[in-house]
């Protein structure tokens, strides 16, 4: 649980000691950990990404504010290597953007110890979606009904709510698709979560995949009636 559940090198020391680590690979944390790495891993499997940089970006970028004009104000500043709200900044104006940067930068360094940061087009009022899916050794992926998360406070879930009132049967399916295929991109094992952002146009973008059990996974059990920890 906590930070080790998605520590590539503590999956790597277990199983350099033969001891079974319960979760996904040591790559596949590793790869989907980064935020920057994962973008280009559901781009390659063909889903839809925000606009936004293809890379980190830094202060000293001599072509940061061409890009961040090319993509479109408002943006958002992003940490690659963590979540949960830190180092994520909003960007209204130009005059603004070094300084967020910068501000995220730091945040995120002291978070997660990676300084690493990118840049999105802001989405205004979107949906949170994530998709809950379960991953064996054969390849064989399933995905569960969505959770809908898009009642935050600074970023951090407040309630989870499933199913969505924005999703339709058809458009749960082509969220299962997508997510079943992020997670056979990188031979994802066991059970995990693929994060995407609706927006009010009815499309849905690739944000991010959660390499762990979540806290909220009691919201999917108890609407399929299964034990995902079990499984």
């Amino acid at each position: 649980y906590g930070f080790l559940s998605e520590n590539e090198d503590f999956a790597a020391i277990c199983e350099a000691h033969g001891l079974a680590f319960i979760g996904p690979s040591k790559e596949a944390i590793a790869k989907m950990g980064n935020k920057i790495e994962a973008k280009k891993i559901a781009k390659e499997a063909g889903i839809d990404l925000i606009p936004g940089s293809n890379g980190g970006v830094s202060p000293s970028d001599p072509d940061l504010l061409k890009l961040a004009r090319k993509i479109g104000y408002p943006l958002i500043v992003k940490a690659s290597g963590g979540g949960g709200g830190k180092g994520m900044r909003i960007v209204t104006h130009e005059e603004a953007l070094l300084d967020m940067v910068k501000l995220a930068s730091n945040e995120a360094k002291v978070s997660f110890g990676d300084s690493n940061v990118y840049l999105e087009k802001y989405l205004e009022e979107p949906r949170h979606i994530e998709i809950q899916i379960l991953a064996d050794k054969k390849g064989r992926v399933v995905y569960l009904p969505e959770r809908d998360c898009s009642v935050q406070r600074r970023y951090q879930k407040l309630i989870e709510e499933s199913p969505s009132p924005a999703v339709s049967d058809k458009l749960r399916k082509k969220l299962g698709r997508a997510a079943r295929k992020v997670a056979q991109e990188v031979g994802y094992t066991t059970v995990g979560t693929v994060e995407f952002l609706l927006d009010k146009n009815g499309d849905f973008y690739f944000m991010e995949m959660n390499t762990r059990i979540q806290v909220e996974h009691p919201v999917t059990e108890m609407i399929c009636g299964i034990d995902l920890v079990k499984w």
